[in-house]
């Protein structure tokens, strides 16, 4: 497994354009807040008996379940970064489950789905440089990282990884810049 410092090197090296980055903390958020919408949709229930006898019902989400793995996989990378990870997952079910009831939600999801990306693409037009994911699909995983680390490094928290993942990105984005000449 690719450390911390490599994982938000390898997005950063192409979110370097603080432009591009403020279009992430606007459209990452509503693309994992859609996907969390379509998710929540499929639901399933594991009916169970306690140590009584007596049954009682789990109900999950498929955004639940998923969301779950994803967590610890954060905190398998970054302690202190996945906690801040699982706050924000949290309220994002939270919310996906106050929209549960909602007439149409697939349509809204789509469209919340839709605009995120438009504004994505708007910030690496800024950025003049692709989405990490598309040479690497695990980066769709790592963009909402970044931008929980991005708010700790900004808060000055975690000074020592902005410091060496910054450095990192840097000297990546050199090698696919001489890579295109």
């Amino acid at each position: 497994m690719k450390s911390i410092e490599e994982q938000l090197a390898r997005y950063k090296s192409v979110h370097l354009n603080q432009k591009n980055i403020n279009t992430h903390f606007v459209g990452v958020p509503l693309i994992i807040f859609a996907v969390t919408l379509l998710l929540s949709t499929l639901k399933f229930e594991i009916i169970m008996d306690d140590f009584f006898g007596d049954e009682f019902t789990l109900r999950f989400t498929l955004a639940m379940v998923i969301f779950a793995v994803i967590a610890i996989y954060y905190f398998a990378l970054h302690r202190l970064l996945g906690l801040g990870m699982l706050v924000y997952i949290l309220v994002n079910l939270f919310i996906a489950h106050l929209f549960s009831g909602m007439d149409n939600i697939f349509y809204i999801a789509i469209a919340v789905f839709v605009i995120g990306w438009i504004i994505q693409f708007m910030g690496h037009h800024y950025e003049k440089a692709k989405p990490a994911f598309i040479d690497d699909l695990s980066q769709l995983v790592i963009g909402p990282l970044f931008l929980v680390a991005e708010v700790y490094f900004m808060s000055g928290l975690e000074a020592e990884l902005k410091r060496n993942v910054t450095s990192l990105a840097v000297e990546k984005r050199k090698a696919l810049e001489e890579q295109k000449r």
